[in-house]
């Protein structure tokens, strides 16, 4: 028997959502589908209205865009949104409009006619936010003509990119500074998932905001598991980990264009949907792979970190970097593009003593000494990260002056999968290896000459007769290569200038090996454990209970009808050139899922269901609940 169910959904707010005005709290859920603002959006969302300049820093998935586009129904005028990417545009435009918002964009994508058209649509007052690139607000003639037309404020989304101290820094970004003499009465917003607060004074600088609302919202994602594997055979390692999330949506991050053909082709051979991403591939072979993956017909992408800013694709899964990253705000907003719809996401990061060498090797070659000071000290706080036994997510937080006790239980150092051990006398052998062969070898030859392997290196060498020859063969290779690693990263072991130098003693270094100081290693596995960890969320069928939906009954399947909706959802995306999630995010097929809505209202009910949505899809949505609740089965399966 099918129940009505009003009350279950009207109960999923978030928790921390604080209540708003009555017409701001009706437009939010007319068309957002929202009850309740999220942390931070309300102050955001009416001082943007009310004419201040706004400084906001929220993490991803924190409900930016919110932000800005309800503003823009309540101000005169139209709102102009500054996107990084013009390969996104469309997508944010598609998402506004299926919330009903009139958007439009103008880049070089367009044909004559149809920039035109939207010249006019804008000019009839029928356009409230026009999304545009950095690039064409440089020209003079197009901000004169958008100050004709009542311009009601400016939006600068990803606003790190103006900053040299941002890790992606865009020249094309400093072009923005010119807004604020030309539109002297105008308010700008800058909003970006991550900046420190370095960055931050950078951007309130550069744009010229006059007296902004600064709002820096809390980095943690808790819905993220963080995790930190050393590489034995990174390729296997990656597969076995997308082999642990069949099916999902994921992004691999690979250092070179190289790396990642050479991953998406072993991907692709093991029968997984993946494809490579990166600068050197021809325009429209780049859009299109973006484009299938953004639209579900591509599960995993492995990409330089020319991959991923802006998009809004909010059912990534999982997160892997396959190579150590070049900063931490990186890595942060890298891992970030997953989980932006608030279900728990899986992440790993592989790295091992070659991704250090090289890049050291690459910062050595950066001619301004300030950008090589500060390149270095990009490395120094990574290499921290990944080498130390403390909660992976407190030194995040800490990163961006967000203090955290710890402890979070959604880190592998928190759940017990890295250990702290005592490490000084190994660590004393690989010393007096490094120093007895004149510092001059890395680490696979010192590995070989404690274990006692005899190589040919060895052998030509005489490195066999070494008194450490053989002095740990006690440990196994990995061990020694990991230690090495780990004395690098602590400061006990130093690189030279050239690439392939080898390591040598610093003046910390020389202290242990003198039984001066103690060190101790982080043990960690070898691999990615095979299972998603939980987060704090909960595990999927868990989340909509925490939501305060009502769960589905014991004799229906709930992950079942939600994958029926999920089929559902990519059949009304394709017909209307949407991605998926334009339609509905997962979480919101969750709720539908959990709560099982019967009627129009308490589909309207549904977190994530405004009243356009519910105009667009009610129908076909609601008959697929009733279908599978009365015999399991799902339309045109």
């Amino acid at each position: 028997m099918l129940r009505t169910r009003v009350p279950a959904c009207r109960r999923a707010s978030a928790p921390g959502l604080v209540s708003s005005p009555p017409d701001l709290q009706a437009a939010l859920k007319r068309l957002f589908g929202f009850d309740s603002f999220r942390p931070n959006q309300q102050r955001i969302v009416e001082a943007v209205a009310g004419g201040r300049d706004v400084f906001a820093a929220m993490p991803t998935g924190g409900g930016k865009s919110l932000c800005y586009q309800l503003p823009a129904l309540l101000r005169e005028g139209f709102a102009v949104v500054v996107s990084p990417l013009i390969s996104l545009m469309k997508d944010q435009v598609d998402g506004a409009r299926e919330n009903g918002l009139p958007a439009a964009f103008l880049n070089s994508t367009l044909g004559a006619d149809e920039a035109r058209a939207t010249w006019r649509e804008l000019a009839a007052g029928r356009v409230k936010l026009l999304y545009v690139s950095p690039e064409r607000l440089a020209v003079a003639e197009f901000r004169a003509a958008l100050a004709r037309l009542g311009l009601s404020f400016i939006a600068v989304d990803e606003a790190h990119c103006i900053s040299e101290w941002g890790h992606e820094f865009r020249p094309d970004y400093r072009t923005l500074g010119l807004l604020r003499p030309q539109f002297p009465g105008v308010p700008i917003a800058a909003f970006t998932a991550t900046a420190t607060s370095q960055v931050q004074e950078d951007v309130v600088r550069l744009l010229g905001l006059r007296e902004p609302l600064q709002v820096r919202a809390s980095f943690d994602r808790p819905e993220i598991f963080y995790r930190v594997v050393r590489k034995l055979e990174v390729e296997e390692q990656i597969r076995q980990f997308v082999a642990a999330h069949p099916g999902e949506a994921g992004i691999v991050y690979r250092g070179t264009r190289k790396a990642a053909e050479a991953t998406a082709s072993l991907l692709a051979g093991s029968g997984f949907s993946a494809v490579a991403y990166h600068a050197g591939l021809e325009d429209a072979l780049r859009r299109s792979r973006q484009e299938a993956f953004v639209r579900d017909e591509v599960a995993v992408v492995v990409a330089t970190i020319a991959f991923g800013m802006g998009i809004d694709k909010s059912n990534v899964r999982w997160v892997v970097h396959g190579d150590l990253p070049r900063s931490l705000e990186g890595y942060y907003q890298e891992t970030g593009r997953a989980a932006r719809d608030g279900e728990p996401a899986d992440t790993a990061l592989f790295y091992g003593p070659a991704d250090i060498a090289t890049l050291r090797w690459h910062i050595q070659r950066v001619e301004n000494p300030l950008e090589r000071e500060r390149a270095e000290e990009r490395l120094r706080r990574v290499l921290a990260f990944v080498e130390s036994g403390v909660c992976r997510r407190r030194q995040l937080l800490a990163h961006f002056g967000e203090s955290f006790e710890g402890n979070c239980g959604r880190c592998d150092v928190c759940t017990g999968e890295v250990t702290l051990e005592d490490a000084t006398e190994e660590a004393r052998k690989l010393l007096s290896a490094a120093v007895r062969t004149g510092e001059r070898f890395g680490a696979h030859h010192l590995a070989d000459i404690v274990t006692g392997t005899t190589t040919d290196k060895v052998l030509e060498r005489g490195h066999q007769r070494l008194p450490t020859f053989g002095a740990g063969a006690a440990q196994p290779r990995p061990f020694w290569l990991a230690l090495a690693q780990d004395l690098a990263a602590a400061g006990y072991l130093a690189r030279g200038e050239e690439r392939t130098a080898g390591f040598r003693l610093t003046p910390r270094g020389r202290l242990l090996l003198a039984g001066k100081e103690s060190f101790q290693a982080a043990r960690r596995p070898e691999r990615a454990p095979a299972g998603r960890r939980k987060s704090a969320v909960g595990a999927p069928e868990a989340a909509a209970g925490e939501l305060g939906l009502a769960s589905a009954g014991p004799a229906v399947d709930a992950e079942g009808l939600f994958q029926c909706l999920k089929r559902l959802r990519r059949r009304l995306a394709a017909a209307r050139d949407l991605p998926p999630y334009v339609v509905f995010s997962d979480k919101t097929l969750r709720a539908i899922a959990a709560a099982q809505p019967a009627t129009p209202a308490a589909f309207l009910a549904c977190p994530g269901v405004g009243e356009r949505k519910l105009e667009a899809y009610g129908e076909e949505f609601l008959r697929a609940v009733r279908g599978y609740l009365s015999d399991g089965g799902c339309p045109e399966d």
